[in-house]
């Protein structure tokens, strides 16, 4: 069993910055990739950012290319997300998960343990 902690959400103004962090216990990460979702009130949880076991491949939503940034830590078994230049849009409920094995995806589908979630607020 594997168990994700989401932590640092909270709220901040636009154009402000916060950093995620996803640590796990239980069975270590291992050489699985990683991934964030984030889910809005009324709407579906959807992909925001992936990371390969290795962290040389990484995949962006386009909605927060060039403003989030996912990172890893393996011997810390952390994986974080920096998100800059935030939007009143980009609030959310946001989840880590573990891809099934060390490649990282972008489908919901292709992740088999999930967070409980850390609430990020932006205000406008």
């Amino acid at each position: 069993q594997v168990t994700l902690v989401e932590s640092g959400g909270g709220l901040v103004q636009a154009g402000g910055s916060l950093r995620l962090s996803c640590a796990a216990s239980g069975r270590t990460l291992g050489s699985n990739g990683r991934g964030w979702f984030r889910q809005a009130p009324g709407k579906e949880r959807e992909f925001v950012a992936a990371i390969s076991w290795s962290g040389r491949t990484t995949y962006y939503a386009d909605s927060v290319k060039g403003r989030f940034t996912i990172s890893t830590d393996n011997a810390k078994n952390t994986v974080y997300l920096q998100m800059n230049s935030l939007k009143p849009e980009d609030t959310a409920v946001y989840y880590c998960a573990r891809s099934r094995n060390n490649y990282a995806y972008t489908a919901r589908s292709l992740f088999d343990y999930w967070g409980q979630g850390t609430q990020v607020t932006v205000s406008s």
